[in-house]
């Protein structure tokens, strides 16, 4: 089970916000196929949201293949996104970690490491290492 949290100053709209986390949690291998998305009622009751808006991302979710609902029972997943990469992602994290607190330590805020590792994202050519 994932826990789904809502950023209101993202300017990201709430359903969006599920959908990006619960595909997130599916790239990481947090979800698999089977298991079973928190009910609507539990994201509304966590999250203090209008119940349309979790049934809105758990439909966006089902129209691209991700999950299916199944009524009484809740919505499960289909089908994972995690790829081949998977098995790299502990080191990969422990680096990532490491790297972070050396930003911090050179005084970045999080908005501010955000930026950098966005622009260096987008820098960098698909596919190839620098």
């Amino acid at each position: 089970m994932i826990d789904l949290v809502l950023d209101g100053q993202s300017g990201v709209a709430a359903y969006l916000q599920i959908v990006h986390q619960v595909k997130q949690a599916l790239r990481l291998g947090l979800l698999s196929p089977g298991d079973q998305l928190p009910t609507a009622r539990e994201v509304v009751a966590s999250l203090a949201i209008n119940p349309n808006t979790v049934l809105k991302a758990y439909r966006e979710l089902e129209m691209e293949g991700l999950v299916a609902s199944r009524p009484g029972l809740g919505t499960f997943v289909l089908k994972s996104l995690a790829g081949p990469s998977l098995a790299s992602h502990a080191q990969l994290q422990a680096d990532l970690r490491r790297w972070l607190g050396s930003a911090r330590t050179a005084g970045l805020d999080e908005e501010s490491i955000h930026a950098l590792f966005t622009q260096t994202i987008r820098q960098q050519p698909k596919g190839r290492v620098a």
